[in-house]
This record gives C-alpha cells, structure tokens and sequence, in this order.
C-alpha cells in the first residue's frame, strides 16, 4: 500500500493562511491503514484547524468528509455540490489522490495535508516498513520475493556486498541483509540453482525519464 505521514503543522497552516471555508478530505483506503489519512485523522486535523483559529481570533469554516479512495473518479464524484461551496480543499490523500481531486474540480486549490512516502507492507500495529519501489520490471521470482531494488541498501542483484555480518546490513545495523534471506529463502524452497544467473543492471527507464506512466487495459475501458 500507500504510505504516507501529515506534513508540519506550521506547513499547513502557511498554505491555508489566506483562507476562511476549509473542507478537510480524507481517504479511507491506504493513507487510513497508516494512521494518517482516514475518518480519524482528518477530525483530528479539522479539530486542530478550528482550535488554532479560535485562539488567533479569526473565524473560520471547516467541513470533514472522507471518501473511499481519492484516486478513483467514482469516489471523487461524492464531493460534487459540496466541494463549490468552500474556496480550498485540504486532501489527507496520497499524491495520487491530491491530483485526481484537482482534475475532479480544476476551479478548485486542492493542496496536501500530507508528505506521500513509499510503497509499504504493514508489518505490525504502528510499524509500516517500504518493501516495493515500483521500478517497473519486477524480479522478485528471481530473489526468493526479497526485493533489492528496495531492500539491499546498494541494489545489488548478483550477490552480497561481504560487508554483512550475522546477517545483518552493514549500512543499516537495523536491517536485515537482503541477500543473506534471498539465500537462506531459495536453499529452503530447492532453488538454489537461480543463484548462479547473472542478472542485467535494473533498466530504471521503466521508472523514470519517460513522464508519468500509465497502463491502459483495452478490456477494462468503457465501450464509447
């Protein structure tokens, strides 16, 4: 999923000074499994928005609202007739979501509460570690599903470093070594066999260099 954390409040409410009718947009899929953009979140913020306001003597206006996904036009779309009535829109949306909403309603300043950061997997209760770079060209049937674009801190695809010990990453002590799972991981499934390929450099131009990518499924597309 998405991760992402609430930028400064200082930032905020810098980009919120010249306004009056806040309405504060959460998203209730990734940014809320992080703790940091669901129904929650956003109460917490409005509330804090509200409280600023009072103890600066100004009068202001905020409405909350979260929707599903702010990435999908369909979810967007339950904003139409309220989002008019307020001069700015405060996203708790990933960057995705900050820019769909834009699009939703080009009239509209919509500016984001919050820094998007990585793909990440949810490992335990308040702990969400980056697993996934989206590189475009995806290897982990290769590696054991021990990715080293992400996961080895020098992206090696053909070997440990030999700077490891028991194990553990010699630039993060934090972290396990990448390629030291990838070992133990093939030995334990018999395939220890795919060690001894040699593996091309990433071709990042999949990821970057391009413009913003995009997939398009004929089959998923609306007749018309």
């Amino acid at each position: 999923m998405i991760t992402a954390e609430r930028k400064p409040m200082a930032e905020i409410r810098a980009m919120l000074a010249p306004y009056r009718k806040i309405l504060v947009v959460g998203c209730g899929s990734c940014v809320a499994e992080c703790a940091s953009g669901g129904e929650k979140e956003v109460g917490l913020l409005a509330s804090a928005l509200r409280m600023d306001a009072k103890i600066e003597g100004r009068t202001i206006e905020v409405r909350e609202m979260t929707i599903d996904r702010q990435c999908v036009y369909e979810f967007i779309d339950q904003l139409t007739g309220i989002a008019d009535r307020y001069e700015i829109i405060l996203s708790l949306g990933c960057g995705a979501g900050v820019q769909a909403v834009a699009e939703v309603f080009p009239k509209m300043l919509v500016i984001p509460a919050l820094n998007t950061t990585f793909i990440g997997e949810t490992k335990e209760p308040g702990l969400w570690v980056e697993n996934c770079r989206a590189c475009g060209d995806c290897k982990l049937g290769y590696f054991a599903a021990v990715c080293p674009v992400t996961r080895c801190a020098k992206g090696l695809f053909n070997g440990p470093c030999g700077g490891s010990k028991n194990g553990v990453c010699e630039v993060d002590p934090d972290s396990p070594c990448a390629w030291q799972l990838i070992i133990e991981r093939l030995e334990n499934a018999g395939r220890s066999d795919l060690l001894e390929a040699i593996y091309p450099p990433a071709d990042w131009s999949r990821q970057q260099g391009k413009g913003p990518k995009k997939i398009v499924r004929e089959d998923q597309r609306s007749e018309g």
